[in-house]
């Protein structure tokens, strides 16, 4: 999965254990949500009395390079993109240091350029909310993770 790919990066890079994170398609749009809201949603739609079909979603994206920004900046990096396409590469505002770059052999061949599902019928008939959890909250629960992994990581391979 992409999003922890740009999480344990920005925690590596974050703690001088990796240099670069190489990335494919960064103008990806994709329907983030946080998998506890996404089972609570399911445990709703157990609860009915009728089957029926729902899409659980947030209805909500984010690209690829938003995913990077807000990671990195959870690890007190502010990344700025400059360049187009397969040239567009992420810097360390404060440095200049280059930390991501697009590479080709990331690209898949028949990359979806969008997701987006719309959980209106789950937030009607199950007063579920979506975005409980936003994106935002997402990314920092998910970089507090793995910046403790990657120190846990870390003192296991000094052993």
């Amino acid at each position: 999965f992409v999003t922890r790919k740009i999480t344990l990066a920005a925690s590596r890079i974050a703690k001088g254990y990796q240099k670069r994170l190489y990335l494919g398609n960064l103008n990806a749009l994709r329907d983030w949500g946080y998998a506890r809201d996404y089972v609570e949603c399911m445990w709703l739609i157990l609860q009915q009395e009728k089957p029926d079909d729902f899409v659980v979603a947030t209805g909500e994206q984010h690209s690829v390079r938003e995913f990077c920004k807000c990671a990195f900046a959870e690890a007190g990096i502010e990344i700025e993109f400059k360049g187009e396409g397969v040239n567009e590469k992420g810097y360390n505002k404060a440095t200049g240091e280059c930390l991501i770059e697009v590479d080709l052999k990331y690209f898949r061949p028949a990359e979806v350029e969008t997701l987006l599902g719309d959980p209106t019928k789950a937030k009607k008939t199950l007063g579920w909310n979506p975005t409980k959890t936003s994106f935002r909250e997402l990314v920092h629960i998910m970089m507090q993770h793995d910046l403790d992994y990657v120190e846990k990581e870390r003192t296991l391979h000094k052993r």
